[in-house]
């Protein structure tokens, strides 16, 4: 196996400096989802975060080297469809930095809702996520701002806690899935598995209608997609990660694409058997493990649950059919 991405001494400290801020979230196997799908299923629930995503942790430990390594930085820049922009906004607001968030046109308004209450002030810019990206990066070079990437080796060892805490609460996992956006989550997960040296298989899941993360693991490069069409916001990419692509190449054993269906069809699974609300690409974990449910049938295996900010009628129209 090659070097891991982090060491466990790097990864440990990740985990006390995240919990200096909030306890480790659950991860439960819930007897109803467990029928359904015919193996045993832990879901790793990132929903229960003072953000209700998983994105905090990289927050934390992202503005925590910022401001040791950077410490005349008087605030920061970055674009989001919405976690990505909370983590920010709390943790850079808990600095004593400005934190302004750029999100494209008809981002969700709950979302919005949250960054402005996380202290953010929110500009609403482009078409889609790669075009607010675009203008976050011109304001850092305009205005002097410190522009926060999507995927940064701060971030990755900060989201990599939630793997660590998994993979120490549930021993032997066969395989655990995880939904791919820019990457964070995918490589934090990777970076926690190969740290404990550990064979657990981690397999990605993208929409089918943004695929460009799993064109770019088959390709072995980067590919980039015109359009990214799913209402699951926290996976609608356009351009992926290069950095996250030469983690996750080696270290994914596949990445597998849902449609928004079978998204929405697991959003309602989360619902019924655990009561828990997943926004789409919360869901998408388990969309991915239904789809592949007839080989790991009587495996333990993994979903991460990474978040269950969706807006009310949104939720509405995809778990009861009513806006």
């Amino acid at each position: 196996m090659a070097s891991p991405y982090f060491t466990a001494d790097a990864l440990a400290a990740a985990a006390d400096r995240v919990h200096a801020e909030m306890p480790p979230t659950p991860q439960f196997a819930w007897p109803l989802l467990q029928a359904e799908v015919g193996a045993e299923v832990w879901v790793k629930h990132e929903n229960h975060t003072p953000t209700g995503a998983f994105k905090i942790r990289g927050g934390i430990t992202f503005i925590d080297w910022l401001k040791r390594e950077h410490p005349g930085v008087h605030g920061i820049v970055t674009a989001t469809r919405g976690n990505h922009g909370q983590s920010q906004a709390r943790a850079a607001k808990a600095a004593g930095l400005a934190a302004r968030i750029y999100v494209p046109h008809g981002n969700s308004a709950e979302k919005n809702a949250a960054m402005h209450a996380f202290g953010a002030e929110l500009v609403e810019v482009g078409r889609d996520f790669d075009e607010a990206r675009g203008a976050a990066e011109a304001a850092a070079r305009d205005e002097g701002l410190f522009a926060v990437p999507s995927f940064h080796r701060e971030l990755v060892r900060g989201v990599a806690t939630y793997g660590w805490e998994l993979f120490h609460a549930v021993a032997d996992l066969h395989t655990v899935y995880v939904p791919v956006g820019m990457g964070s989550g995918l490589c934090g997960l990777i970076a926690a598995r190969d740290a404990l040296g550990l064979k657990t298989e981690v397999v990605g899941v993208v929409a089918t209608g943004a695929p460009a993360n799993k064109l770019s693991l088959e390709a072995g490069r980067v590919i980039e997609t015109s359009r990214a069409d799913t209402f699951a916001d926290g996976i609608a990419t356009r351009v992926p990660s290069p950095e996250a692509l030469a983690i996750y190449g080696p270290g994914a054993a596949r990445i597998v694409a849902v449609d928004d269906d079978e998204i929405a069809e697991a959003m309602r699974m989360l619902w019924r058997t655990t009561h828990n609300l997943a926004e789409g690409a919360g869901a998408a974990a388990l969309a991915g493990l239904m789809r592949e449910r007839a080989t790991m049938r009587g495996r333990r295996v993994a979903v991460i649950l990474t978040g269950g900010n969706i807006d009310l009628d949104l939720f509405g129209r995809t778990i009861f059919g009513a806006g």
